[in-house]
């Protein structure tokens, strides 16, 4: 949502506890009596004197009932708000700022105790879901399974790779020409920020059944603020990297909340302030990979796989020797070899210093060429705004 929409949430933590809270409804309904009080009410309601369940706890006893309130709730909810929202144009820090209040709003009324919600204590004491205990390790390794099992990767890629995506990325990169071109950015944007709301939905629900609690804590604009650092230091724009930065931000965590603690909130302020310079992490990683791969290419005498590159040239020879190919490439290693042997001969290095005087002459004349083929463009492309705009205006008269 951030990444190829150009939304930035403060407030997903939201959704995220919605999803563990209807979770943590069926958990405390599958106790049954073996609670404290021996109640067919949870714990937190006899202690506070509730006499029945409220009419919103009914059904969350049955586990297909939950899961369907899990998604559809929070759905819901993420749908009317981000209608209302993106249909007043309401865009960048203000949308943020409106997403952070509304979260910090929610955790406050749930840390009430007659909203029926277990007040500042939330839900606690689960001991079986799916009739299997939530303790036992099988249990937890099959929690873990399914968790990896939704990660919706492969999701989110078959949707940033087809048409809506790349709708999706235009309202990002350009929305008012999108608009132009006939396309709607409410309806793009509204189903982004619902399915974005849906996949917190269903972690909060994960990681109430394998943590064993949940509270409003778990509301505070606080764990949206560390969701963005995630994808900030992992890179933004891409689907592996949040996954990284996930991974990042939270051993960092784990580790200055155990031996600095004091320290933890300045370094996520300072990780955030200086993602810009890893914001793209994955991709680097990825080009990495690519160029380790090349080099571990093995070499062929005529330099094949460079010249289907055309990155070989054909090098200046010695009087009564055939004309060689000299690979001109940084990640093959055939290049390397030519460097190596040309620091010891005279005539290679004349002649490397020629091919790059040739080079340079090509670089420029490539540079120009590019230009004017963008100037060209970009002047056809205004020409088109412009009557689009003209046929736009028109209809609309």
């Amino acid at each position: 949502m951030w990444g190829y929409c150009g939304i930035l949430s403060l407030g997903h933590a939201l959704f995220f506890a919605l999803g563990g809270y209807v979770m943590g409804m069926y958990l405390m309904r599958s106790i049954g009596r073996e609670g404290v009080y021996r109640s067919d009410l949870p714990d937190f309601m006899v202690f506070l004197d509730w006499h029945r369940l409220p009419w919103y706890w009914e059904g969350t006893e049955h586990l297909w009932y939950a899961l369907a309130l899990v998604v559809l709730v929070p759905g819901v909810l993420a749908w009317v708000f981000g209608f209302f929202t993106f249909r007043s144009r309401m865009k960048g820090v203000y949308l943020s700022i409106i997403t952070q209040a509304t979260t910090f709003a929610a955790m406050l009324l749930f840390y009430r105790n007659e909203t029926g919600f277990g007040g500042n204590n939330g839900f606690t004491d689960f001991k079986r879901i799916a009739g299997f205990s939530v303790t036992h390790p099988g249990t937890r390794m099959a929690l873990f399974l399914i968790t990896f099992a939704v990660l919706a990767f492969l999701a989110a890629r078959w949707i940033v790779t087809s048409k809506l995506g790349r709708v999706v990325t235009g309202v990002r990169d350009g929305e008012v020409r999108l608009m132009f071109l006939g396309y709607s950015p409410l309806a793009y944007k509204l189903f982004i920020w619902t399915v974005s709301a849906v996949l917190c939905d269903i972690a909060g629900a994960l990681y109430v059944s394998q943590v064993g609690i949940i509270n409003p804590s778990e509301m505070s604009p606080a764990n949206s603020i560390e969701m963005a650092i995630g994808v900030a230091v992992g890179g933004r724009g891409t689907l592996i990297g949040p996954i990284i930065g996930a991974f990042a931000v939270n051993g960092a965590k784990s580790f200055f909340t155990a031996y600095f603690a004091e320290y933890w909130l300045f370094s996520s302020a300072s990780s955030l302030r200086s993602c810009p310079c890893f914001c793209r992490t994955a991709s680097w990683v990825s080009s990495i990979l690519r160029l380790a791969g090349r080099r571990m290419e093995t070499p062929q005498n005529d330099c094949t796989s460079c010249i289907d590159r055309g990155f070989t040239t054909v090098s200046f020879s010695r009087r009564g020797h055939e004309p060689q190919r000299r690979c001109r490439s940084w990640s093959c290693a055939c290049a390397w070899r030519d460097r190596r042997i040309a620091r010891h001969d005279p005539l290679s290095r004349r002649r490397d210093c020629e091919l790059r005087r040739l080079s340079r002459a090509r670089q420029a004349d490539a540079f120009h060429r590019r230009r004017r083929a963008a100037l060209r463009d970009r002047y056809e492309r205004c020409g088109q705004d412009r009557d689009d705009g003209r046929h736009h205006r028109k209809d609309a008269a």
